[in-house]
């Protein structure tokens, strides 16, 4: 039996349980189901060879009898293919997801009698769209002004400043090279690391956090080269190195040299430091970069408020069932990947209830603005090219380090292939909105 014919065999119910949920039944004649089951003893007689028999010539009934799972799985793929197709003919059905009959339904299949089995399928929601071209959209102007240049060329004197040798007393910030000692009795399996945390003939010490010995900044603020300074370290308990979890350490440090950072004393030194010839072109570059960067700015400002503005106009909607639990897990997940340590990791647990009312929210809001953008989409038969989804495949391996190829087959394999389209089309809404919008700038 042909796909068509026995779709059009299937009959269908379809129950609405809630809003963005349908679930159909699709039922087929116990006569149905005979002229299938033939149809695909045929199919499976023609790919298997029985000995004494030419392919395809052995007798039915040694066929079916041998091969009556094979058959069954034939038959069932063919059926629920066949639903498929009914099902995705309903315009009306804007599909999402599914989730097939289990396979205790399926082995219910019975070739002498009528079968009736369920697909639940989650449905696009029904999005209500207000006029979402030439919204009038307020944002911030793009100027650079000399003041934001010469705070970048401050920033780039700290940057190229070089540390140097000072007589005079340690501040906060300034780098020590001491020598130091402990009364830590180190195991005799202790670690490098271990080792030179608590004794160094030479090593570098900063004033700053996070601090390498616990206790430093308080200690050694005030000191000159030469100087010696005994101090008490106080390990916390989620130190490192587990030997010092807790510990209290006595430390004699003896201080070398104190070094603090210098900015650069002149512009031509800058520019010699930047490679560039002058001042004037250190400005014209400075304010180039700035100006590109506030352009970019800019444009992100103004896709956010169109979505927002396009997101308010909007009706409220349900979404799909399976998709938001989904959508809920993703995120949560996501919140968990930030945790650093065991520690952290208690606390992110002993909260979970917050961290799930937030991981629902956001999702909530990434699925809203998914569908919006989707529907906009479809309206104004937006589409993404295979192009525009390798260019955004080019862009991310740069970022995470990774080959291209690499970086596909690991979106394959985790199946966010689809969510990676699916982001590049929503980008390609927003700029559509953007460019649609009617601007006006606001003087800084």
């Amino acid at each position: 039996m042909s796909q068509e014919t026995l779709k059009n065999e299937i009959t269908l119910n379809v129950e609405s349980p809630e809003a963005c949920l349908r679930k159909l039944e699709f039922t087929i004649s116990a006569e149905t189901m005979q002229k299938e089951e033939s149809a695909s003893l045929k199919e499976v007689a023609g790919m298997v060879a029985i000995p004494g028999f030419r392919k395809g010539k052995a007798p039915a009934g040694m066929v079916r009898r041998r091969y009556a799972d094979k058959i069954k799985e034939e038959m069932s793929r063919m059926i629920i293919s066949a639903a498929f197709e009914k099902a995705s003919a309903d315009e009306k059905l804007d599909i999402i997801s599914y989730r097939l009959p289990t396979q205790a339904e399926m082995d219910k299949l019975d070739t002498t009698k009528e079968f009736t089995f369920t697909i639940t399928f989650d449905i696009a929601p029904e999005i209500k769209l207000a006029e979402y071209k030439g919204l009038k959209v307020d944002i911030s102007g793009a100027e650079v002004d000399e003041k934001a240049v010469d705070e970048r060329i401050t920033e780039f004197r700290e940057m190229y400043a070089e540390f140097k040798d000072i007589e005079t007393a340690a501040e906060a910030g300034d780098m020590l090279e001491v020598a130091y000692s402990s009364d830590f009795e180190l195991p005799e399996d202790a670690s490098p690391a271990l080792k030179r945390q608590v004794e160094s003939e030479k090593n570098w010490l900063w004033l700053s956090t996070p601090e390498t010995i616990p206790g430093t900044v308080d200690a050694l603020t005030g000191v000159k080269q030469g100087e010696e300074r005994n101090f008490d370290a106080v390990y916390p308990e989620d130190w490192r190195d587990a030997e010092l979890q807790g510990k209290t350490v006595k430390y004699t440090v003896t201080v070398a040299k104190v070094q603090r950072r210098m900015p650069l004393e002149s512009d031509e030194e800058l520019c010699k430091k930047m490679q560039i010839e002058d001042l004037d072109a250190l400005r014209k570059h400075i304010s180039s970069g700035l100006n590109s960067q506030a352009i970019m700015e800019q444009r992100n400002e103004l896709r956010e408020k169109i979505y927002d503005k396009v997101s308010e106009q909007t009706n409220n909607f349900e979404l799909p069932p399976s998709v938001l639990a989904q959508e809920v897990q993703k995120m949560l997940r996501q919140l968990a990947s930030e945790v650093k340590d065991e520690a952290a990791a208690e606390e992110f647990k002993k909260d979970i209830k917050s961290h799930q009312k937030d991981a629902d929210e956001k999702a909530k809001a990434a699925l809203r603005r998914m569908f919006i953008l989707r529907k906009i989409a479809r309206d104004e038969a937006i589409t993404v090219e295979t192009a525009e989804v390798n260019a955004q495949i080019k862009s991310m391996s740069g970022y995470y380090r990774m080959k291209e190829k690499e970086l596909r087959e690991l979106l394959e394999k985790n199946g966010t292939m689809e969510d990676l389209q699916m982001d590049v089309l929503c980008s390609k809404v927003v700029d559509f909105l953007a460019d649609a919008a009617e601007v006006t700038e606001k003087s800084a």
